[in-house]
This record gives C-alpha cells, structure tokens and sequence, in this order.
C-alpha cells in the first residue's frame, strides 16, 4: 500500500510517525521545508509538490488547517491518486464542504474522518476518529487508521463524520472558555492554584480541557499546542451547522466571542490556554 499524507503540522507528522513505525512507508508533503526534513529523519519519503505526493497513492490522508487548503489539496490530487485510490479528509470543515471536497473526485473513494485527542493522542495512536462514508472507503481505510486510534463509524454519508466533530469542538471549545472563567476567577480570589487543580480534578467539574489547560494558565505558559485561531475557526463551523439543523447554540456563539477577544488581543498563534488573558485583563 502506497500512503500519502499531505500536511506535517503538529498532527500530521506525528500520525506519520505512527503509520511509519506501524510499516506503512509513507510520502508526505508540508507547505514547511522543515517538516519534510522532520518526516525524511523519521524515515518517510518528502515530495516536492501535493500533486506528485499524491501520485499512484493507495490511501492519501489531508491534515491541512482550513478548507481552503483543503479545497486545494483535493482538487490537486484528481487524477494522480491510484484506481480506486482513496482520501482521508482528517481535517476539521464543515459538513457541507466535506462533501463538497468529495464531489471534487468522482472517481474515487473518500472518507470523512475527522479526529479529537490533540498531539498527544496523535503521538500515542489514541485519537478518536470519527469517519463516515461508503463502506468500501471504510474497510480501505481501517488497515492504515487503526494504527492511529479508534475508529468510530458514525454513518454512510460524507458530511456525519464533520457533524460529529462540530459537536466535539462545540463542547471542547465551551469547556476551554469556561476553564479559562473558572481558573481566572478562582486566581484573583486568592485560591491556590494547586488546590484548585487537585480539587477540580477529584470532582464532578472535571473535563479533559481542564486537566490540560489549567497547568499552563497557571504557568502563564503559552507555547502553543494548539492555536487560538483554530477554535475561531471551528466554532464558526459549529455555529453554521446548528444554524443549519435549525438549532440555538447560544453557548458556542459565547465561546467564540471570548476567543475573538483573545485573538484581537493579538493571541491568534498563542495556545488556547492563553484565553484565560482575556478574563485577567479585563479583571
């Protein structure tokens, strides 16, 4: 099986790391220099072009960051990918231009499957991946995702698997806003930061958002691991496709109003942990 995947950002290389070890040898591209140096040192091959990565691939998987990229990367691959060549669309877009992307190649397989479980689930084959499409697209792509975590199969069409995803990052993004409201507020009362955590963490409050934000609020330590701007994007997504089912949602509409805050702030490529500034400044 020849395996390609287009973009080595922080999920895609380590997803590609996971398939090489797994013995999948893999092409990649990245629009970074530096990351195909990165995939060439972790044993994969680096091309010079999407078109040319995607050329004769088996199984080509998309972790780009938006869907205009996506859009690119998918039309570039029509034409280039072997019979019955399948994509992977990892990336988070909407419902409607997932299958909009598919439409863009009619002579192949394509898989919605976007993933939740951040570089650490990507590092450590644990991401969840939640695909949908025919079941001929599935069955090419379980040899190669399983290596990369679980696979849910949420439904035959393209469009559920990012349905599924939007409401993951409603509840991710929420979480975050409100861990941010919790941390600042505990803070400026005086409460200790290590207490806080402990007890939180012992607690019904509990989220995974806040075990992995909380420590970096309270190290005002902001490398990014994952960017402000990405949640701006993704609940904007969400946004759309309640709006499209007809539902309110008011807390994801909040949610992305204190991210925007963050990135007027000029936090856009801080970690999303940094929205915790916005709470701070405005105390």
């Amino acid at each position: 099986m020849k395996c390609t995947m287009i973009g080595l950002g922080a999920m895609g290389l380590p997803m590609t790391k996971r398939l090489l070890q797994a013995g999948i040898a893999v092409t990649g591209f990245d629009v970074a220099d530096r990351r195909c140096a990165a995939l060439v040192d972790a044993g994969g091959h680096a091309a010079d072009s999407v078109a040319n990565a995607a050329d004769g691939a088996d199984v080509a998987i998309v972790m780009v960051t938006n869907v205009a990229q996506a859009h690119a990367v998918v039309a570039s691959m029509a034409g280039r990918l072997a019979p019955e060549g399948l994509v992977i669309l990892g990336a988070t877009v909407s419902p409607h231009d997932a299958r909009a992307l598919a439409k863009l190649l009619p002579r192949h397989l394509f898989l919605d499957a976007p993933v939740s479980g951040g570089v650490a689930g990507a590092e450590g084959g644990r991401l969840a991946i939640m695909a949908s499409g025919s079941n001929q697209a599935l069955a090419k792509a379980t040899p190669v995702l399983q290596h990369l975590g679980r696979i849910y199969y949420v439904g035959s069409e393209v469009g559920q698997g990012s349905l599924v995803k939007a409401v993951n990052q409603l509840l991710c993004g929420v979480h975050i806003v409100a861990a941010a409201e919790a941390f600042a507020f505990a803070r400026s009362a005086g409460v200790d930061p290590d207490m806080l955590m402990e007890v939180i963490g012992a607690g019904a409050a509990q989220s995974s958002m806040f075990t992995t934000r909380a420590p970096r609020m309270r190290d005002n330590d902001f490398t990014t691991k994952s960017a402000m701007k990405l949640f701006t994007k993704d609940l904007a997504i969400v946004l759309n496709a309640a709006r499209d089912a007809g539902v309110p949602a008011f807390l994801a509409a909040t949610a992305l109003q204190v991210f925007q805050a963050a990135v007027v702030r000029g936090l856009a490529e801080a970690d999303d942990s940094a929205v915790v500034q916005v709470y701070e400044q405005l105390a």
